[in-house]
């Protein structure tokens, strides 16, 4: 089996990876390291991976752009998520006195802003593809940093110069494990038996709305509030077609199995002029918390 992550080791991603496979008794899996978010779900959507385990939501910076674009515009289906706490550390082979520049992902980077201005406000800020990709690169001269996580210290020879340097303590990245339309063969796929008991499922879903009109959204809501579904997640996201249209994405309790989850999606169907089901999974919560 072969595992899609952001790379190379030591990222967020490779973390998020190792836990999902001991979760799911997945410990020979292969991990398979990508420049970017968009190479491993593509290799995912494309059958070159089995799964590929992609971040899509921060609880200080919100959600991924690219990885909601990408559910939208190609074939992969969600079929499970983890929990992942984000730990950032400044590395550097040097001292704080020498830093000139410091690199991470542009989520990082966001998610540290105000320490960066508050401790470095003269340093040069640069995106890199990833939180581990800075800390190579930190590792090659004295005057750079990197913003990435305890792991890629270790793995790159940097030291730790400061701790969970984030703005907000609690930081939390939500990943999504995601496969190839059809592609059932390897991982859970879907809710089993025992999550739709226990209430544990999860479905997500794009909705398009052609016509802008009065109460039209309201409408696609109140086709979950009717049915006493409880949504986890709302947000719309722009269509690029033109200013202030858009698509919604939509997280709720339930699998698409259950009777009730179809009757609603029947409704939402005749009401929105694209729906797009993205798959239902165990839902988790702070996994590493």
């Amino acid at each position: 089996m072969i595992i899609g992550v952001l790379g190379p080791g030591g990222s967020y991603s490779e973390r998020a990876a190792k836990l999902w496979m001991r979760k799911n008794d997945l410990e020979g899996a292969e991990l398979r390291y990508f420049e970017d978010i968009e190479d491993a779900f593509l290799a995912a959507a494309g059958g070159k991976t089995d799964i590929s385990v992609i971040p899509i939501e921060n609880s200080i910076e919100g959600s991924v752009g690219v990885t909601l674009d990408l559910l939208r515009e190609d074939g992969a289906v969600i079929t499970g998520e983890v929990v992942v706490k984000i730990e950032h550390c400044l590395l550097s082979k040097g001292g704080p006195e020498a830093i000139r520049v410091i690199l991470s992902h542009p989520q990082a980077l966001a998610q540290c802003r105000h320490f960066l201005k508050m401790n470095f406000p003269h340093a040069e800020l640069r995106s890199t593809g990833s939180t581990s990709h800075a800390a190579r690169l930190a590792g090659e001269f004295e005057e750079m940093a990197a913003i990435a996580s305890p792991e890629a210290a270790e793995k790159y020879g940097l030291k730790v110069l400061l701790s969970n340097i984030q703005d907000r303590k609690e930081n939390h990245t939500r990943f999504i494990v995601v496969r190839a339309e059809g592609s059932g063969k390897y991982g859970p796929s879907g809710c089993k038996e025992a999550d739709r008991i226990q209430n544990r499922c999860k479905t997500s879903l794009i909705a398009y709305l052609a016509k802008d009109r009065p109460g039209s959204l309201y409408g696609l809501l109140g086709t979950f509030a009717e049915r006493g579904i409880n949504l986890t997640k709302i947000e719309s996201r722009p269509s690029k077609k033109e200013l202030g249209d858009y698509y919604f994405y939509i997280d709720f309790e339930g699998s698409a199995s259950d009777a009730l989850i179809k009757d609603a999606l029947e409704d939402i169907k005749a009401k929105a002029d694209m729906l797009k089901v993205l798959g239902s999974y165990p839902a988790l919560r702070n996994s590493e918390a």
